[in-house]
């Protein structure tokens, strides 16, 4: 079971050609419901149920770039308090890194969307941790969410699993009913190296990795092209570290 998301993509286009090379790459895929391309503002918004990097590759397998820009819920199903959340994991483990969305499409359904690289293969489970603090890594991420007894998979920071393939990557679209998106902001995602039953069963615990929850921009909310801090363009951003000492070593 799973909700349909907005994805709204900022991709290069020139002509009336580009958008329907695009159109046509995503246009029957299973899992996308919808297409809207703008060739002058070169954006394009994919309704669908397919995770957003999968969006993105399928637009990138056309030679295109494509960067996403806004990730909100659909409007047959947006609520009139529309919110959206993303989670960069680049705490814990320096060799896992990933990122998390988080979207109400309803006032009861939370749709988490991610690609995360480097995790061990197998299931881990997904967890909202109670604090936003990640100055000694994942452990100052405090207690699971609305843990206040024996955890349960009904507690609010009990996300649900994802599974890790082989090669390290998982990419993930599911929906979860435990809690809402205005609550978890502020707080932390981590992935445990647990998956929910054996950390149910076991206290003990191994946090992979973790980063902060903040409100992120929705569909049509972020028209950004450059970096004020530092002008890299949006085009050249997609290929460097979101901060630190490495992203203008890649310039």
């Amino acid at each position: 079971m799973s909700a349909s998301t907005l994805m709204e993509f900022a991709v290069q286009m020139k002509c009336d050609g580009c958008a329907k090379t695009v159109r046509k790459a995503l246009e029957g895929v299973d899992g996308i419901k919808s297409v809207q391309i703008n060739v002058e503002n070169e954006q394009v918004i994919v309704e669908g149920t397919l995770p957003s990097n999968s969006v993105k590759n399928l637009i990138e397998a056309t030679g295109k770039l494509a960067v996403l820009q806004g990730y909100g819920s659909s409007t047959e199903t947006r609520p009139k308090l529309t919110a959206a959340a993303v989670a960069m994991l680049e705490a814990g483990n320096p060799s896992i890194k990933g990122v998390v969305r988080f979207v109400q499409t309803d006032e009861d359904t939370c749709v988490v969307d991610g690609t995360v690289d480097g995790l061990p293969p197998g299931k881990h489970g997904l967890f909202i941790h109670e604090c936003g603090d990640i100055s000694n890594g994942c452990h100052s991420c405090g207690d699971i969410f609305g843990n206040m007894g024996p955890l349960t998979k009904k507690v609010a920071g009990a996300m649900g699993d994802i599974v890790v393939h082989p090669n390290g990557r998982s990419e993930f679209h599911m929906i979860n009913k435990n809690v809402k998106v205005w609550d978890m902001i502020g707080r932390s995602m981590i992935i445990h190296e647990e998956d929910t039953d054996a950390r149910i069963q076991n206290k003990i615990e191994n946090r992979l990795t973790c980063g902060i929850i903040a409100r992120s921009a929705g569909v049509s909310e972020n028209n950004k092209k450059i970096c004020s801090c530092d002008g890299v363009t949006l085009w050249d951003e997609r290929n460097v570290p979101l901060a630190g000492e490495g992203r203008q070593s890649k310039m």
